[in-house]
């Protein structure tokens, strides 16, 4: 053979070699990701049903020991089955049966093994982490690094669009508490912005249109957020830096990539950066893709992650009342707070939720007399903290204890000894690696006092209710105390709220949103204050719809008189915690309907935020034929289901629908 031909032949085979990559495929087929290297820069492609949803896109880790996300050689690929079972009843689904394929892909750069990228795709999801290896240098082996940016990137089509919340401005908004997850989502927005300029909060929703008919009808959905970020690493956020469509002759592509924290966060304390002993692991990045069944059903978050410790205790979940949401601080008084014990009680709940300023308004010994009655009810008491104060101007107390590991130790045996439930933590305001450790040290010393722990003002929670098993919920969303204070929240609560976070904020992660309000009005006299839009029935739908094992309910006394006696009494049993999840059908900011299982019970919720009624004959194969409880139309009525599992429903404008069996 001619030596030129030779050379050629040789050098084609090598260039097909290093085109095709290695695939990794889901158990059912259907999700596929292609690992590769594009001159030195390793990088994967995520498709479904083999359209491609996730363009190549790089990987790599930037750490001060080496750049890796250049120069690098693939090796090795190992590949395992991965079969799973797990019990969490604080999630949307307490029994998990996990299915994986896993690939290792290791990497390295010249000719020292510097990184591997476990890749675990299921047939819903696509996660994904980086593990660093310790470096020789010379004589010496280096065991520690400093990882001060990542690759890590997203491309999608440029015919995409997004359902994000933007990241806030740090030491912003109210007492320069920001950034706390508390943005307002956009609805089908074009990609290639980057938010107010600061990237994203996770989760990111992205619609795909299906190639097949590039119809805005058939589209594929994608979730991309994270999990498993604990005190060795920070927070992460999706930015845009380039709005410029890439390969725009064919196929035109938006990339975003992972953003590391913003150097004012906590009012400039601690690095953007995160310090790294090695081996080491980053959090997992989490893909979520295909029809919208997948992304409201998905586990990805806790599938990856491992128990931190054990429960000290076996913890007690369950509904709540909290006087802040009508009354404001000045209802933070012994007084009110027995009378709302008395209601919890009434309503058969398990706590009261004491919030700020009860260390002024009240005082410890008056808050142990409170717990001592509240235990007579059987009524316990979540109490309410400021993390510190060095890194916010939030005035309300008690302050600069939970950030103190001597205070707080000391703080939580009181508690312990007093018999408080859970304490709610308020005004964190970043995302650095300090502040990801103080969540886990709240929460483990809380957890050694027999504490559940609630988190507002607050970052995503990013496996937690795995990972440490007496955390309850974050809030990380536009919450109900804005329904307080806005009236234009009040008008677009539906469409904001009801038919938004089931798409996204409470996908990943239990959500304390704090509503279900059966007031008319947001004050304490139910005559005054920005006025309910929404229905009742709508509070009974979110009660369901809205995820959280511990839900404290925006209702008041009075609504044992004033409301309805059939709301009234739903929101007596619905339950807190869920054995299965069904989604029906929706679009996020118009309408959502889906199924939760407790027990034996179904409980069908719905609601809507369009501006006609939604009717529709819906087919629900969990129910038995026979008879349901139907509310509907400010009503609660006996209907049937159909031999063919069917039921017609009505759910009006800010309205919505239950059903129960």
């Amino acid at each position: 053979m001619n030596k030129n031909l030779l050379f050629a032949c040789l050098a084609w085979m090598g260039l097909m070699t290093a085109q095709a990559g290695e695939v990794v495929t889901s158990p059912n087929g259907r999700i596929s990701v292609e690992l590769s290297v594009n001159n030195g820069q390793p990088c994967y492609q995520v498709s479904y049903d083999g359209q491609v949803i996730i363009g190549q896109s790089a990987l790599g880790l930037k750490t001060n020991i080496g750049d890796y996300g250049k120069d690098l050689t693939l090796t090795k690929v190992d590949t395992r089955d991965v079969k799973e079972s797990y019990d969490l009843r604080n999630i949307k689904q307490s029994y998990v049966d996990y299915e994986a394929r896993e690939a290792v892909a290791q990497y390295e750069q010249q000719g020292q093994h510097v990184m591997d990228v476990t890749f675990r795709v299921s047939n819903r999801d696509v996660a994904f982490r980086y593990t660093i290896q310790p470096k020789k240098q010379g004589r010496d082996m280096t065991t520690c690094c400093v990882i001060e940016s990542e690759a890590t990137a997203f491309q999608l089509p440029a015919t995409a669009t997004g359902f994000l919340a933007p990241q806030s401005k740090p030491m912003t908004g109210f007492a320069r508490t920001a950034p706390s997850y508390e943005t307002r989502y956009g609805i089908d927005e074009p990609v290639g912005s980057n938010g107010w300029g600061n990237g994203y909060t996770f989760p990111c929703l992205f619609k795909v249109p299906s190639v097949a008919t590039q119809s805005q009808q058939t589209p594929n959905w994608v979730l991309i957020s994270e999990t498993g970020t604990d005190g060795y690493y920070v927070g992460c956020r999706l930015l845009c830096d380039d709005n410029k469509p890439q390969n725009s002759n064919l196929n035109p592509q938006i990339t975003y990539r992972i953003g590391f924290p913003q150097e004012a966060e906590g009012n400039g304390w601690g690095d953007t950066s995160v310090q790294m002993a090695l081996p080491g692991n980053t959090p997992w990045r989490t893909i979520t893709v295909g029809p919208m069944q997948n992304i409201i059903e998905t586990t990805v978050a806790w599938d990856v992650v491992q128990p931190k410790y054990k429960a000290s205790q076996a913890y007690d979940y369950g509904k709540g009342s909290w006087s802040w949401i009508i009354g404001m601080d000045p209802s933070c008084n012994f007084d009110e707070q027995k009378r709302y014990i008395d209601f919890s009680a009434a309503m058969g709940y398990r706590s009261v939720l004491v919030d700020a300023l009860w260390d002024v308004q009240i005082g410890y010994d008056r808050i142990a007399e409170l717990a001592a009655y509240g235990k007579t009810k059987g009524v316990g008491l979540y109490l309410w903290y400021n993390s510190n104060g060095s890194w916010n101007d939030a005035p309300q107390s008690p302050r600069g204890i939970m950030d103190n590991a001597t205070k707080r130790k000391k703080e939580m045996k009181w508690m312990h000894d007093v018999g408080i439930l859970g304490i709610k933590v308020d005004f964190f305001g970043g995302d650095k690696q300090p502040m990801m450790k103080l969540y886990e040290d709240i929460l483990s010393d809380a957890n050694d006092n027999g504490l559940m722990v609630i988190f507002h003002g607050c970052t995503l929670p990013r496996g937690w209710e795995k990972m440490y098993p007496n955390y309850v919920a974050s809030e990380a969303v536009l919450a109900s105390e804005n329904l307080h204070f806005s009236q234009g929240f009040c008008d677009n609560e539906a469409r904001d709220c009801g038919t938004m976070y089931p798409f996204t904020r409470n996908v990943v992660g239990s959500m304390d949103f704090g509503g279900s309000a059966l007031n008319k009005f947001y004050g304490a006299d139910n005559k005054r204050g920005s006025q309910r839009k929404t229905s009742d029935i709508y509070a009974l739908a979110t009660a369901v719809i809205f995820q959280s094992a511990v839900q404290h309910f925006a209702l008041a006394p009075n609504n044992l008189t004033d409301a309805p006696a059939w709301a009234i009494d739903f929101l007596k049993q619905v339950p807190t915690t869920w054995d299965e999840l069904r989604f029906i059908d929706g679009y996020p900011g118009q309408y959502i309907i889906m199924a939760r299982r407790s027990g034996n019970k179904w409980y069908v919720a719905g609601v809507n935020a369009t501006d006609l009624p939604i009717k529709q004959t819906l087919s629900l194969p969990m129910l038995n034929e026979g008879t349901v409880q139907l509310y509907q139309n400010q009503q609660v009525i006996t209907s049937k289901v159909s031999k063919k599992k069917t039921i017609k429903i009505e759910i009006p404008t800010n309205g919505g629908i239950v059903i129960t069996q």
